[in-house]
This record gives C-alpha cells, structure tokens and sequence, in this order.
C-alpha cells in the first residue's frame, strides 16, 4: 500500500499560497491522479495540472516550470528528496 500523504501536500501549497501547482507521479501512481488533484483542488483552491512525460526519479524534474507560472512542483517517488530554488 502507498500512503500518498494528502494532508502534508495540502498543507504545503496552503503554508505557500501556490495558485498553480504540478504534480508528477511515477506510472503506478498515474491512475490515480484524477482522485489527486480533485483533492488538492478542493482543498486548497490551487490549479492543479498533472506531468504526463515520464518521472524517472527524484531527480527527473521537468524543465521551464517558472515560464509557465508553475509555483510548486509536487513529486510522489519512493524516497525523500528534498530541493529548494536556492539549491540542495
């Protein structure tokens, strides 16, 4: 079971006020992006968009995210990683 941790997400884009979030989620995860989003939207009032390119791991970030106005970039994976816009 994979625990997706709603809360810790919706706390997040509410701590920052994000308007347009993205989310990127490793393909056993991709079914359930609808129920994803439907949550975050409702919760935090937040677009929210989903990456259908491959997610590979932590460190398969999709390029260009600030020229769209995306401000926060949420990643399910399998370990915790951790990087802000000023560096690791």
């Amino acid at each position: 079971m994979f625990a997706l941790e709603l809360d810790r997400v919706i706390a997040e884009i509410k701590q920052r006020k994000s308007k347009l979030v993205l989310i990127q989620l490793p393909d056993g995860l991709k079914p359930r992006a609808k129920e994803i989003v439907d949550t975050i939207e409702k919760e935090t009032g937040a677009t929210t968009i989903i990456w259908l390119g491959s997610c590979f791991g932590a460190c398969d970030i999709p390029l260009g995210l600030n020229t769209v106005g995306v401000e926060l970039l949420i990643q399910w994976g399998h370990n915790f990683y951790h990087k802000s816009r000023e560096g690791w």
